[in-house]
């Protein structure tokens, strides 16, 4: 089945995640290609950051978000712990690891 077939096929799982059925294996560099049909779906060129989250047993790829991942704000936005956080939140988060 190609890639533009599974897109068709995509299912929905109980945890509302979209499965597509396409498989990629992970190069030797540690890589995989996302196929054209999906980085046409959300508008993903060459070069286009992409934010790597794990939640439970599942890897997410998502387009990073131009707000603080804690409280949504879009003051202007720090690299803390590898996530995009507003002054603010680190603020209170470095109070709290004290």
């Amino acid at each position: 089945m190609g890639a533009r077939q599974a897109m068709r096929s995509a299912t929905r799982s109980p945890r509302g995640v979209t499965t597509t059925g396409i498989i990629r294996h992970i190069d030797e560099l540690g890589r995989i290609v996302i196929p054209i049909e999906i980085r046409k779906r959300f508008g993903l060129g060459e070069k286009d950051p992409l934010e790597i989250s794990v939640k439970d047993e599942t890897i997410l790829l998502s387009k990073p978000q131009g707000v603080c991942v804690f409280c949504g704000g879009d003051e202007p936005l720090e690299e803390y712990r590898g996530r995009s956080v507003c002054r603010s939140c680190i603020t209170e988060l470095t109070t709290q690891e004290t």
